[in-house]
């Protein structure tokens, strides 16, 4: 049988998707149960154990597919970049209605109704998807009204079917975003998760790891000996790391080095990059 990528399909030699069936060895083959994230953001873990490493994280209003729940743990198969990997099982709701809007501010707070004095009852993140039930003014403030009875700012969320015109702004509203291994949300980000939370908004599904966007994101680039080729929108790429160029000579990453995301010159970042893990691997253009 062909190797399988197991951060994108769900199997194990006990258990695997039933769509594999045939494809992968297990001992048992199940259909995922559609489910959709009810916390602000979800730790994605290599394993059901609260000490196990983040892979990823999935946002507030994120579809999955539960192929297993144990142990207050649900192994799960996010639906928009088909990661898999281990969630709380508490993290987890019904679908019940259909999200009619994203929240389009880095972060945004929720609030038990329509005053900002209220305090908070919860927060999100970009990317995160909401039903919006309803409509209130409190002292000159506009909000959006959710099933739940809380309510968000309205001017921090648009209609899903919105798309944001130039990926590149989006990802340098995150500036100041702090560093978080793992992260994909306004709350902690990594390289990759940035680039993807930043294209999703721009109306583009891309997948997860910095590998993955290495092997298969737009068409490979030449920038030339002395990168003069390189534009706007193109991306960088290191092992195990990325970063999209804000203009010939610029670049937006979120890194390990300031812990931020971060604005650097890429020959700068090249040379303080260099000594620790070679040069770029590889260019691309979305």
């Amino acid at each position: 049988m062909t190797a399988r990528d197991a951060r994108l399909h769900a199997f194990r030699s006990d258990l695997a998707d039933a769509r594999l069936k045939g494809k992968v060895s297990a001992d048992r083959f199940v259909t995922g149960r559609p489910a959709r994230i009810t916390a602000s953001v979800a730790d994605v873990r290599k394993a059901p154990r609260p000490d196990a490493g983040v892979n990823t994280q999935v946002l507030f209003g994120d579809d999955v597919l539960v192929f297993e729940e144990a142990e207050g743990w649900a192994w799960v198969q996010a639906e928009r970049d088909g990661y898999v990997g281990y969630v709380g099982a508490t993290m987890l709701g019904a679908r019940e209605h259909a999200p009619t809007h994203i929240v389009t501010a880095p972060r945004t707070f929720l609030y038990p109704g329509p005053d900002l004095r209220f305090p908070i009852s919860g927060q999100l993140s970009m990317g995160s998807t909401v039903t919006v039930t309803g409509a209130a003014e409190t002292r000159g403030t506009h909000y959006a009204l959710l099933p739940s009875g809380e309510a968000l700012s309205a001017g921090h969320i648009c209609p899903v079917s919105d798309i944001a015109a130039d990926y590149v702004s989006v990802s340098e509203m995150f500036l100041g975003t702090p560093y978080l291994w793992g992260g994909t949300s306004g709350f902690g980000i990594d390289c990759s998760g940035l680039v993807q939370l930043a294209m999703r908004m721009a109306g583009r599904n891309v997948l997860r790891d910095s590998d993955m966007q290495a092997a298969g994101l737009g068409e490979p680039l030449d920038p030339g000996s002395d990168y003069a080729g390189l534009k706007r929108g193109d991306l960088v790429f290191w092992k195990g790391h990325v970063a999209v160029m804000t203009d010939a000579e610029t670049m937006i990453h979120a890194n390990g080095h300031t812990m931020l995301v971060s604005r650097e010159g890429l020959k700068e970042a090249i040379g303080r990059i260099g000594y620790l893990y070679g040069g770029p691997t590889g260019f691309r253009r979305p």
